[in-house]
């Protein structure tokens, strides 16, 4: 179906295309200097001591738990409303992923309380997800973490730049992840981004990433080596200087990309805020935020009633997406089932709207007002 307002619109430009043809005619397109640029460019903005280049966030996951001494049979601490593949990466390393709920249909990050109910002898990290780049109440999970010795990994894959008392998401746990896939703030295509400021984790996030080699084709090709050795079984990790040439276009672009978003998402409150049948997550957070996804939860709802809507929605021509499905509801997680009431209702009853940053106020009012159309339609 083509949309008459889409869900996202890629911010890419002649800028973008001009910087792969200028990487392609340098005849050096796997991981070389664009790839290095781009880690150091994206640290830097992040204040972050480490970055490391990967070809997807999900990768960057199973690196960050396997560093931090993940082990099979561990147990991770994970929310369940989140893409899967946050508790796959668990799943990697044969350890058990523990849910946890949510704060509450205002806040939907992972809560510290139920965290700290479902620690066990078990228990190695906590994993989480800074949902649609709001943050998650990192002073009490840093502070249950130091009291059980426990790592803590950021998937920050919704937040790039985004704020928490004065450091960016991703870089106050042990390791942050972020993701460039299509239809994030920073895209690439595909690609991720593992950022530490432990210096053993980054060195060894480098071997892992490249088959456990100690030097890169790169280094080869300048002289630096002539032979390597391979001292840990790693991965193909690696993201490659296309990619990274277009991430490092995508983070000239960010900045301006936010404060458009954050603009935006001020007009989404100010049409809804007094709407006494939506719920709109996050309203008051006064934090810097990348504005990932514009979610809205409907109060008093089921799941065929949310589909409904969004069908009306979509036959006014507004895509609109869930965030998420909940992961401990899917088959293969049956096995580690536990009931999570708020995420639950979240996942039924949630709908996502158009967010982008070239998305217009007189687009937002349509959107705005086929949903309390529809809305109303299905509550009478």
């Amino acid at each position: 179906m083509d949309y008459k307002i889409p869900l996202f619109d890629l911010n890419f430009d002649e800028a973008e295309e001009a910087a792969v043809l200028e990487t392609i005619r340098s005849k050096w397109i796997s991981t070389g200097p664009k790839t290095a640029e781009f880690e150091n460019k994206f640290g830097a903005l992040l204040g972050a001591e480490y970055a490391v280049a990967l070809s997807n966030c999900t990768v960057a996951l199973h690196l960050a738990l396997k560093l931090v001494g993940v082990m099979e049979h561990d147990e991770v601490i994970c929310p369940s409303l989140t893409f899967v593949a946050t508790c796959n990466a668990i799943r990697y390393l044969d350890a058990v992923p523990v849910f946890a709920d949510i704060k509450s249909y205002s806040d939907l990050t992972i809560d510290p309380e139920d965290i700290e109910r479902k620690i066990t002898s078990k228990t190695k990290a906590i994993v989480v997800m800074h949902y649609g780049g709001f943050a998650c109440d990192m002073v009490r999970i840093m502070e249950i973490a130091k009291k059980y010795e426990l790592k803590v990994v950021e998937d920050a894959c919704h937040g790039p730049l985004s704020e928490y008392n004065g450091k960016k998401l991703g870089t106050i746990g042990d390791i942050g992840c972020f993701s460039f896939f299509s239809n994030k703030n920073i895209s690439t295509g595909e690609g991720g981004m593992l950022v530490t400021n432990n210096e053993t984790y980054f060195e060894r996030a480098k071997l892992l990433r490249s088959h456990g080699m100690t030097t890169m084709s790169f280094d080869r090709a300048r002289g630096h080596s002539t032979a390597y050795d391979v001292v840990e079984l790693g991965f193909n990790y690696r993201m490659d200087d296309i990619r990274a040439a277009i991430g490092l276009v995508q983070l000239d672009k960010i900045k301006m990309d936010l404060e458009k978003r954050a603009a935006i998402r001020k007009v989404y409150v100010e049409l809804l805020k007094d709407r006494d049948d939506i719920i709109i997550p996050f309203e008051d957070y006064k934090e810097f935020s990348s504005n990932y996804i514009f979610p809205i939860v409907l109060k008093n709802s089921t799941f065929t009633k949310r589909d409904k809507v969004r069908e009306k929605l979509a036959e006014a021509g507004v895509q609109t997406s869930i965030h998420y499905p909940a992961v401990h509801r899917f088959s293969i997680y049956r096995d580690y089932y536990s009931s999570l009431p708020l995420s639950e209702y979240i996942c039924d009853n949630e709908i996502t709207l158009p967010m982008y940053s070239s998305l217009s106020t007189e687009e937002i009012k349509y959107i705005t007002n086929n949903l309390i159309k529809a809305n109303y339609e299905y509550s009478i």
